[in-house]
């Protein structure tokens, strides 16, 4: 962890990384893209997310919602993020705030909102994930794996 990440202090958008961790950043809602339905993975759970550009002076990134907190944030709303994090999506940079951060209305005000400099446009290569199973992608280790004895 650096020294600008940490309980308490605040980060700016612009030096945001695909590796960062516990973030605390006070952010203006730009826009929010429409609400779609997702059916999740793991149980089968219908779901709604979008994505909100939210900024600072320094840059802008896009903000993951689900469920009850799409409708906590409109647009030109301040809002604090904590305890957030970077996740990659398709190759580029997604704020979220998880199970264990929250997201609140605050009483700061951002002027600008330095959209020219977007952080969820810039493009990351994702490291492959691996199940336990060896080194094998992830998704090849689906169902049965291994030699059959017939």
């Amino acid at each position: 962890m650096s020294e600008t990440e940490g309980i308490g202090t605040k980060e700016k958008v612009g030096n945001l990384n695909p590796g960062s961790r516990s973030l605390n950043l006070t952010v203006k809602v730009v826009s929010k893209n429409p609400v779609r339905e997702v059916v999740s993975r793991r149980d089968g759970s219908s779901h709604r997310v979008t994505e909100a550009l939210v900024g600072d002076e320094t840059g802008s990134i896009l903000l993951t919602l689900w469920d009850d907190t799409i409708e906590s944030v409109t647009d030109g709303d301040v809002v604090v993020v904590n305890n957030g994090y970077i996740r990659l999506f398709r190759g580029s940079m997604r704020l979220n705030i998880g199970r264990f951060g929250s997201l609140e209305a605050s009483e700061e005000d951002i002027e600008t909102v330095n959209t020219e400099n977007n952080m969820s446009d810039k493009q990351y290569e994702q490291e492959r994930r691996y199940s336990s199973y060896g080194r094998r992608p992830y998704q090849q280790n689906r169902g049965y794996g291994g030699r059959r004895n017939y």
